[in-house]
């Protein structure tokens, strides 16, 4: 559709309790800045990308005592954020409607996904330009998966055949990523896809890259702060 805009939601209000830490995770540092300016500058920088919504919870202190500036030439702070990732992410949308259209694709990604990059974000606006759904960032499952059974054991092996790990960006037009969401519930999703899979739609795999993790547990901060600081070498 001719004009349409490409806009980036970050969900960022969780408190990140897997980590362990007192902090936010999306405020942890990596190479001495917080995990989400990592982030937006990958979104800021991008020339698609018309403007970059990041969701606070509303009693979030933490992001007026860090130095966004270089990384916030297109940001808007949303400060209502809900207790669960699709309320977040659905309050944001409401927050916004009056500035985007119904057709205007929305990015909606993690705040703890700091190694995205622009190339990553090329290959997703590419393959979905044209397409009537959307979809999201995905890498086919390469382990064995285990079902759990009694008492700690394995029930059964699972077959991966056409099994993918859902990464974000997930991108869908607005009025359709809302309309899912308000369908759902704030409970219901676990991801942007998943809303809009309940509508009956099949949103469109687009295949990602293993570097694109998800930082949930202490270990995989070391991880993925070996990926930044490489990137930044290169």
């Amino acid at each position: 559709m001719p004009n349409t805009r490409n806009y980036a939601l970050i969900p960022a209000a969780g408190s990140g309790s897997r980590m362990g830490s007192e902090l936010p995770k999306q405020y942890l540092p990596l190479l001495g800045k917080p995990m989400l300016h990592h982030t937006l500058t990958v979104f800021c920088n991008h020339p698609q990308i018309s403007q970059v919504f990041v969701v606070l919870s509303p009693d979030d202190s933490a992001w007026d005592q860090h130095d966004f500036s270089d990384a916030s030439g297109k940001v808007a702070v949303l400060r209502c954020g809900g207790a669960t990732r699709a309320e977040t992410v659905l309050n944001g949308l409401e927050a916004i409607h009056a500035q985007v259209r119904a057709d205007d694709w929305v990015l909606v990604h993690d705040a703890a996904r700091p190694c995205l990059t622009h190339a990553m974000l090329d290959v997703l606006l590419a393959e979905l330009s044209d397409d009537a759904i959307g979809g999201l960032l995905a890498v086919p499952v390469a382990d064995t998966l285990k079902r759990e059974g009694a008492d700690g054991r394995v029930d059964h092996t699972e077959p991966r055949a056409g099994l993918w790990r859902a990464q974000t960006p997930q991108m869908f037009r607005y009025e359709l990523l809302r309309r899912a969401l308000r369908a759902t519930g704030a409970q219901a999703s676990t991801d942007e896809a998943q809303a809009v899979e309940s509508l009956g739609h099949a949103p469109r795999l687009v295949m990602g890259d293993g570097h694109n993790l998800k930082v949930t547990y202490p270990e995989d901060r070391v991880i993925v702060e070996l990926l930044l600081n490489k990137a930044e070498r290169k």
